[in-house]
Parts: C-alpha cells; structure tokens; sequence
C-alpha cells in the first residue's frame, strides 16, 4: 500500500514528507524542488495489544511506544502539480505516473492563500484562494484518468459491445496500471448512473465515470497545511471529515528535535515537555509552536492525517498474526512481531493470503488468540485481531 503526498509547488509537501518519514529530502522556496519523487516510509498509530495482555512486544517492522503500534506505509512525495498537468505542463506526466499505485493521496494544501495557483508567493497585498487548489488538483487527475480512456475507446467500446464483454471488465483493463480494481469501478459506474452500454458513452461521461472513479479508488485527505498562518474563517471553510488543519513546519521542528533530545515529544502529541536547556531563539521557536499550533488546533496536524487517512478513508484495520496463541508470539518467541492492515470486512482467509500464500492453499484452521476459540477461513476480522492460522 502506498500513500501519495500531492499538492501545487512551494505548499510544504515534502516538509509533511519529511516530517512524517523523518527523511531529508531536499526542501526550498521555489516550483519543481522535487523533480523525481521522493519515497520514504510514513507510520500509521493504532492501539497495540500488548498492553491489554501484559506484554512488551518486539515489532520486525515499525515501533511500539507507550502501548501504541507505529505501523510502516510507504509513502511518495511527487513534484508539485500545475494547472493543465494532464496536457505535460510543468513536471505533469511524471506527476500523474508517479501517482499511479497510490491507494489514496494527502492534498497538501496551502491554507493560508500566500501562494497562487502555480507555487510562487503572493505580494503583501495579495492572497489566493485555497478552495481553487483542492477543485483543480482533482480535476488533473480527472482529466488524467479520461484521457486514458480515451485512447481507442471506439474501437474498444465497439469490441466489447460485439464480444459481449462486460464494461467493468474492459474498463478494468485498461486501468490496470493505475492499481484500480473491477469492483471499484462497478461502484464508480453505479454513482455515476451510467449506462452499462460502453459504445454509448461519449467524452462528457467518460469525464463523469473518471470524476467517480477517482473518488473510490484515489481519495483524498486535505493537510491544511500553514494553518498558524490562516484565519480561522479561511480554515473552517473546509472543515470536514477529512480536512485537516496542519503545520508541517512545527511537526519538522518537533521531530527533529527530540531526535536531538532537547524535548519529550511523540508524533501526533498535543504537547512537548522540554528536557535541556536551549538558547532564546529555540525557546522562541518552540514556544510559538506551543501557543500557535498545538494550544490552538490540539497538534500539528501531520500524524493526525496518516492515522485519518489509513484507518477512515481507506477504511483499514489491523490485525496480528502469531504462532503461538497462549503466548502471543512467533516460533523464536518474538512478541506480536507483525501486524498487517487489512479492508474492513477481510476475514481470515484474507490475512493468511497476505502473510504467506502457502497459508492460505494449507489452511486448516484458525484460533483467536483472546477467546482460544477456533475460526474457520470465513470469520470476519476486526481491529486488533490477534489470529494464529494453523495451515498443513
């Protein structure tokens, strides 16, 4: 699975990068400072059982702080996207290309208006609009996806119409690339409410299945990022349940330093308790995070967003597979060692496949580590499952 940072230049993108997988890449004031995309690894929080059980667990992948399981995703920052992107402006193709096995995207969006549509700073006495940020970029990528489509559509259309195949089919094919399943696509054409007739539809419903089909198979959380810089009433205006108020900045800053030890602070914290002594300006910095951002929008927004964007938008849960289920262990007596995320809705079956197809084909039985209760391959998991498959 794979999370896309997107957004226009010059809005923080590779900042929240940054901050979020406590990488370096490169950071400026000017368009097209990422020119190829930067690939890190981001973590997603969720409540670990060893507490509830006593235990102190030993995670091969991620960490465990205090109870709580930092569950590793990759995570992509791409060059920054420009308006007329689909027709190759700016850095556009690769953009789009880049974006193609995202499961979902965080808009990083410049809340506080002080860059126009292309990234470049607006004049003391000017601002823009954010709003016209969030309905361009998802235009883009709508323009995008339609002209995908496009290529060979009479042809293709004509084909399946003669054949008999099924438009979900063909529309799956021709998609393939961009990681979007056919069930996705049957939820997108019955939003639309679209003909099941491909050789019926003309450019205007191509551009409404693209629209409906990014919304199933591409969702978007909006960082509101620069939000200490934002009026409130600019802020409010795109309140909702993925709409984020951010300040990557102050996660960076926060971050960076409790890596230095200068403060106790954990990703998504609403507050920071400083452990030595720092000059004024630190004490400075660090108190205008305090007033500005924490005290007012309860923390910087970052972790917030991956843990949102994980577990809400894509709908998420995670579940822990062991060998032992008295002991919560694998075969060396490693301790709750993984954890995968799975859709709301897998059963069983679904966790042995994704920790080892071997599993799966030998599947015999499974135990829930909480009731000892045996499960067949068609239990339904929720979140926090603690599963050993037995398989031959």
């Amino acid at each position: 699975m794979q999370i896309g940072i997107v957004g226009k230049p010059n809005v923080g993108k590779t900042t929240f990068f940054n901050a979020a997988a406590c990488a370096d890449a490169e950071m400026a004031n000017y368009p097209f400072t990422t020119i190829d995309a930067n690939r890190g690894v981001m973590y997603a929080r969720t409540k670990c059982p060893c507490r509830e059980h006593g235990l102190q667990c030993h995670p091969n992948a991620g960490k465990c702080i205090d109870g709580i399981r930092y569950v590793p995703i990759e995570a992509i920052d791409v060059a920054g996207l420009v308006p007329k992107a689909h027709e190759g402006r700016g850095l556009g193709n690769k953009f789009l290309d880049d974006l193609r096995q995202a499961s979902c995207l965080i808009h990083i969006v410049d809340v506080s208006g002080s860059t126009d549509e292309e990234g470049r700073p607006c004049g003391k006495d000017s601002s823009h609009d954010p709003a016209e940020d969030v309905k361009f970029l998802e235009e883009e990528i709508d323009f995008w996806i339609q002209g995908l489509l496009k290529k060979d559509w009479q042809r293709v259309s004509m084909r399946c119409k003669l054949e008999g195949v099924k438009i979900e089919k063909m529309l799956a094919d021709k998609l393939t690339g961009l990681g979007i399943k056919e069930h996705q696509i049957k939820t997108a054409i019955r939003r639309a409410g679209l003909s099941s007739e491909a050789v019926q539809w003309n450019d205007e419903d191509l551009l409404t299945f693209s629209t409906h089909v990014r919304q199933v198979a591409k969702p978007i959380l909006l960082a509101l990022n620069k939000a200490d810089k934002a009026d409130t009433e600019l802020i409010n205006r795109f309140q909702g349940e993925y709409a984020i108020p951010t300040s990557a900045m102050s996660e960076l800053a926060l971050v960076k330093a409790a890596e230095h030890g200068m403060i106790d602070y954990k990703p998504g914290d609403d507050s920071f308790t400083v452990l030595k002594e720092m000059d004024d300006k630190q004490k400075k910095g660090l108190e205008y995070i305090r007033t500005h951002v924490l005290e007012r929008f309860g923390s910087t927004g970052v972790q917030q967003c991956i843990d949102r964007a994980v577990f809400d938008l894509l709908n998420l849960i995670a579940v822990y597979p062991v060998e032992d289920e008295h002991k919560l262990c694998d075969k060396k007596g490693n301790v709750l060692p993984d954890v995968f995320l799975l859709p709301k809705g897998s059963t069983v079956i679904d966790l042995a496949e994704k920790v080892h197809s071997d599993l799966a084909e030998g599947f015999i039985r499974a135990v829930d580590a909480r009731t000892k209760k045996i499960i067949g391959h068609d239990h339904e998991l929720t979140n926090g499952d603690i599963i050993h498959i037995i398989a031959k």
